[in-house]
This record gives C-alpha cells, structure tokens and sequence, in this order.
C-alpha cells in the first residue's frame, strides 16, 4: 500500500511503525474473512482493511479522529486473528493500537462514555478497588433489568452487571509476593505475573499454576510492586496509563533480570502474555537499561502450556471420563501463536478432546470489549458457545480469564486449562467438574 507521510511525521517513531505496516498491507483482503465483526456486520469498515484505510488516511492528514473512524476502531475486537491470516505479514495490533491513542487524544468522546471508560481503566487493573466494585455491583445486579433505554450506555450498564459475579472467592494467600520453594530437586526458577482482574475473580488458576510447577521442581517467585500487565488500558488507547504499568513491572523484575537468576516469567492470562511478549516493542524508545529489561522480559515470558511442554508435564493419576472442548483464546492462537500446546497437554492428562466448528473466532470478551460493545459480543458468545455446546462436552477449557467469564453461564462448565492439569498431576478436582 502506498503511504505519502511527510519527513516530519515519519520522526516520530509510532508513525515510522505504523508507515512500515501500512505498505507491508497489499489490500488482498483474505483478513475479511477470518473477522469476527465482518462476519457479524458485513460492513467493508468493520473489516482489518477497511480499518487500516480509516486509520491510514487519519494519520496522514494529522486530522483529529472523527466519529466514523471511532466507531469502527472501537468495533474492532483486537482479536489478532487477521494476523493469522495475513500473507503479507502486517502486524495490524501495533497498527490498531496505535490508532486508538491517537483517537484517545484528539477525539473527545461524550461525557458519559468518556466517564465510564476511565472508570473502567482505572479500577480494572488495581484489584483492590476492583473487588470493591464488584462487590457494589453485586448489589445492583437484580436491578439490572430495570435500567431503561436502548442506549449505548444503558446496554454498557446491563452488560456490566450482568458480568458481575454473584459472589467472590475469598483473596489467596498464595498470591502474595514470596516465593514457593520448588519440590524436590529445584530443576527452573521462574517469576509468576498474577494478574489484576484474575486473582480476584479466580484466584485459584494461580493457585493451581504454583502448585503444579512446585511439584514438578519449579521454584516460583511472585515479585514485590509487580501488578498489572498494562493490557486493559492498552486496548482501550489510555496510553499513559498502560504505559506506567508496564514500566512499573519491568521496574519490579528487574533485578531478577538483570541478576540472571530466571528462567521463564510465566503467564497463565494469555491476554496479559501477548502484552508481556510485546514490552520491548512498547518500550522500544526507552533510555537504558529500561529498553534492554523489557526486551529481556519480552524473549522470557511463557503462557504456562507453553512452559510445561518444554519441562516435560506428566500426569499421575487416570483420567475420568470426559470429554473436554478446547476453547482456543485469540490471545494465545494469534496473539501469541500458540495452538498445539494446550492440546498435547490435555490429551496427555488423560481427557478426551473435542474441538468446535470456527475455533479461530472470538468469543466476544476481548478485554473491556464485552462491556464497552455487548450487542457485538453478546452475538459472538451466543455464536461460540454454539459451537462449543456442538461438541457435547463435559467441560469446557480455556487459557483466558477473560474467556472463562464470558462463556460462563452458558450451560457447560468452563474451567482453566491450568486447572485440569493441576488436578490430573495431583492437585484438587476443580468445584465446576
């Protein structure tokens, strides 16, 4: 694709970045029909090239976003699957990512909507503040249905209630920042990101993540000031805010690091992976030793499958008789090209694996997305969990806690990956099976 950015504009290192993908962009459009709001909407500019034209004649032009470009971008998932599917090889998350800062500072959403998603951005990723949320919201939850109106707002509200768990597990003490001596003979030693939104809502995967590298001679440490990975905020296009947090984790790994004394930083959130893996292009810029830590930190982040193939996991104990359906997060499958792993690792436990018709489609989760766009991803969790349901599982499984939440509910039980392996390996059976 032919760019015509100006010497000046090409200075600026996002938009050098962002001309290098525009013209890796050949316009085949064979990334129209791998997306989820293509698929859904049929609209040219709900599609990866029709976001891409959007998005290049606003950088160009140095104009302000305008609301058409605003709502398609914010219509897009991020759900990577368009890089899946790319020929060429455009990295579109740097592209659409870097739209959406630019939106952020020179579109001025309206009042409600520019409330709401600061609100979200700033108690999501601090857990305390979050449980304090929820548990508020916990309240609201039965008045959901008597908010009025067909308004983006009022639908954002019901989504957001709906999504609220009737009730929370208590916090885990194995959360907090230690380190969990390895069994046996210590064989690695690896830091463990525990997530923001995840140890509140199910702080048992990291519960079962520590058990099972533990017993498998994995020394695990939870590292002091480390907190959340920076994705919600992110995506959302609150650069500043993401950035921080990413600079506060390199911050707090960072004599580990520079030490040489890890072996993998373990993710098992494969949304806050994709992000981890992506720290030396987001801190690229940065004065040293800043930039070197996070391209460090970027070539030793694992997803936990990806980590427990190269160890050697082995169950010990039978399998019971069921049948998983392998939910695949987009996070892991084209985030981080992770397809096999979980896989192998569920058959070798002992399950019987199913896959569902479209596994490269999202679910609708994507983050914030089921609550900032829930008609989009309400018919996208309707479309998945038909397919999964399809398979006639016992359970299902998934990488994502963004994932489990939003399939939940949906008749099957939805469990972590994690979780079932923990369990065939020794650990307790998880409360949902």
């Amino acid at each position: 694709m032919q760019t015509n950015f100006t010497a000046e504009q090409l200075r600026d290192p996002a938009i050098a970045v962002c001309n290098h993908e525009l013209r890796t962009c050949v316009h085949c459009g064979f990334c129209t029909a791998t997306c989820p709001t293509f698929l859904l909407l049929g609209d040219e500019l709900d599609s990866p090239r029709g976001r891409i034209y959007l998005i290049k004649d606003m950088l160009e032009t140095g104009r302000p976003a305008t609301p058409d470009v605003v709502r398609h971008v914010d219509r897009c998932l991020s759900c990577l699957s368009c890089m899946t599917t790319c020929p060429s090889g455009v990295n579109y998350m740097h592209l659409v990512d870097h739209a959406r800062s630019y939106i952020e500072t020179t579109y001025r959403r309206p009042p409600a909507e520019r409330a709401l998603r600061s609100l979200i951005g700033y108690l999501l990723p601090r857990p305390t503040l979050f449980k304090a949320a929820l548990l508020g919201a916990r309240l609201g939850r039965p008045l959901a249905s008597l908010i009025p109106g067909q308004s983006m707002l009022a639908k954002r509200l019901r989504a957001m209630l709906a999504l609220s768990p009737a009730s929370l597990p208590p916090a885990s003490p194995m959360q907090a920042p230690q380190v969990h001596r390895a069994q046996g003979e210590r064989r690695a030693r690896v830091l463990l990101l525990t997530g923001c939104a995840q140890q509140v809502l199910m702080p048992r995967i990291n519960e079962a993540t520590i058990r099972l590298l533990t017993r498998l001679g994995v020394e695990v440490v939870i590292p002091r000031d480390s907190g959340c990975c920076g994705a919600l905020n992110h995506h959302m296009g609150q650069h500043e805010r993401a950035m921080a947090l990413v600079r506060a984790n390199v911050q707090a790994w960072g004599g580990e690091i520079d030490a040489d004394r890890v072996d993998a930083i373990i993710i098992n959130t494969s949304g806050c992976g994709t992000t981890v893996k992506d720290y030396g292009f987001m801190l690229r810029t940065e004065p040293e030793p800043l930039a070197a830590r996070a391209a460090r930190i970027s070539a030793l982040a694992q997803d936990i499958t990806e980590f427990l193939s190269r160890i050697g996991y082995a169950p010990s104990q039978p399998a019971p008789d069921l049948t998983v359906a392998y939910h695949a997060a987009c996070s892991l499958q084209h985030g981080q090209k992770i397809t096999a792993e979980p896989k192998t690792l569920l058959k070798r436990a002992g399950f019987r694996l199913v896959e569902p018709r479209e596994p490269h489609i999202c679910c609708g989760s994507a983050g914030t997305y089921n609550m900032l766009q829930p008609d989009i991803a309400g018919r996208l969790r309707d479309r998945k969990l038909g397919n999964l349901k399809a398979t006639r599982p016992d359970l299902i499984a998934a990488g994502n806690i963004g994932c489990i939440t939003q399939l939940s509910g949906g008749g099957v039980p939805v469990v972590h990956t994690v979780e079932l392996l923990d369990w065939m390996a020794g650990g307790p059976r998880p409360p949902e099976v």
